[in-house]
């Protein structure tokens, strides 16, 4: 994976991780909401049901009180009245009263009108409950309810039923009617189904929300990226021409001072050997004195390519360190230009690292070359300090000073290898190139952080 991707891969996995992570949330504190108001809702259904068997039993009851309370307990003539009356007392389809024996004899069932004379003790339902028998010790132990399963007479199919059972203990019967739950669980059934509709309408109008957000976060970066490529492919372009640039105006420069310089002061060795070589087969007086100037043309060429050794790599900054090597760049180029050039250096020890150490030198030199060509300044000021770790270089002159546009990076200064070069060179260390210019002279500030710096473990090792 390329950085490219990288990049997009980053902007786009926390955005879908954030959005998997709500919609789940939100999923599951609206599931656990909607089950908790359907459980509450089914709990109330469930209690108005038990109340509406309550007041029934009840009804029944106050039906049969008079009848029941003066009869006594074999009074058969008592027990038909009572039956009449509970199988007179329906209410709608599905509604009626029933009534066992302690045994299982069905007495009463308005609805199933092949129940009575027989017994059904042992019936059970479909998950295997003795519905009779569970419903007479209900109403043994003083009335109670009771849920199973049992054929609704209005549609002829076997629905949930609760029912209530209470107990006629003088003639050792059970009461009891039920309601049927069907409508119940269809209500809830009913709320289940609103509630999954209503997480699917969330999931849709999150979609509608996060795949847009999603395609816009992926397009926004494809085309800053995209930018960027582009804005980094132009410049390493142009830094790679300016390289190429600076390479060979370098490469002019050795060959001019190779040309200028050392091949000039060879030839004149090679001319004074000629005429001393001429001489001395002579026995010319003077071939000594030829000779001389041969050796004195030689040491000229000797201090040429020295000077020249010094310029593409100053050996005192190897050995002996920033200060020195700075000291003799000062001296050099004073001797070299007749310009008053001083080295100020306050308490500043060398401990940058060398390609720290290096970057400020280049600073230097190409500031001194700087004045050189351009300034017309008749001094010039070094100082280095540091601060808190915080290496300091100033380099000032008395010169004309130069463009501002120059100075902001708006024009190209010193063919190539002017301030964009010193400005580069600080910034590989995270470093700072400042510069005032005025027509009465030039301020040069360079700044390096504290990471251009040897640490204290470093230095032992060094030292």
């Amino acid at each position: 994976m390329n950085l490219r991707h990288q990049i997009v891969a980053l902007a786009i996995i926390p955005l879908i991780l954030a959005i998997l992570i709500v919609t789940a949330f939100i999923t599951w504190q609206s599931a656990t909401l909607v089950r908790s108001s359907i459980d509450t809702f089914e709990r109330n259904m469930l209690k108005a049901k038990e109340t509406e068997l309550l007041n029934l039993t009840n009804l029944a009851l106050s039906a049969i009180h008079d009848i029941y309370t003066a009869a006594g307990p074999d009074d058969e003539v008592a027990k038909e009245k009572v039956r009449a009356i509970l199988t007179a007392l329906d209410y709608g389809q599905d509604g009626y009263f029933f009534v066992y024996d302690y045994d299982g004899n069905n007495i009463v069932h308005p609805r199933q009108a092949f129940r009575p004379g027989h017994n059904w003790l042992d019936l059970t339902d479909p998950d295997g409950d003795k519905v009779i028998a569970n419903l007479i010790q209900k109403a043994k132990e003083g009335g109670g309810l009771h849920q199973y399963k049992w054929q609704k007479p209005s549609s002829g199919e076997v629905a949930d039923k609760l029912s209530f059972a209470v107990g006629l203990d003088k003639w050792k019967w059970m009461l009891g009617t039920g309601v049927y739950l069907d409508d119940v669980f269809a209500q809830t059934a009913a709320a289940n189904a609103d509630f999954r509709a209503n997480i699917r309408k969330t999931f849709l109008i999150i979609a509608l929300i996060a795949v847009p957000a999603v395609l816009t976060v992926f397009a926004t970066g494809m085309l800053l990226t995209l930018r960027e490529r582009r804005l980094a492919d132009s410049k390493l372009k142009q830094l790679a021409q300016r390289i190429i640039d600076t390479q060979e105006e370098e490469r002019a420069r050795l060959a001019r001072e190779l040309h200028d310089g050392i091949s000039q002061n060879l030839i004149g060795v090679r001319y004074a050997i000629d005429l001393a070589s001429r001489k001395v087969k002579s026995q010319s007086e003077d071939a000594a004195r030829a000779i001389d100037r041969g050796a004195e043309a030689l040491n000229g060429a000797i201090k040429e390519v020295r000077r020249l050794s010094h310029d593409l790599r100053p050996r005192a900054l190897d050995d002996l360190g920033l200060t020195p090597a700075l000291k003799a760049l000062c001296d050099n180029f004073s001797e070299r230009t007749a310009i008053d050039t001083r080295l100020e250096a306050l308490t500043f020890k060398n401990m940058l690292k060398p390609e720290a150490s290096t970057a400020l030198y280049r600073v230097a030199q190409e500031a001194l070359n700087n004045v050189e060509r351009h300034s017309g300044a008749t001094r010039v000021a070094i100082k280095i300090w540091s601060v808190g770790g915080r290496v300091r270089m100033t380099i000032s002159d008395n010169g004309n000073g130069f463009d501002e546009n120059i100075a902001e990076g708006k024009k190209a200064f010193g063919g190539g290898l002017g301030l964009r070069n010193m400005q580069e060179r600080l910034a590989h260390f995270g470093g700072l190139l400042l510069i005032k210019t005025t027509s009465a002279g030039t301020i040069l500030t360079a700044m390096l952080p504290r990471s251009a710096t040897v640490n204290r473990a470093q230095r032992k090792e060094a030292a």
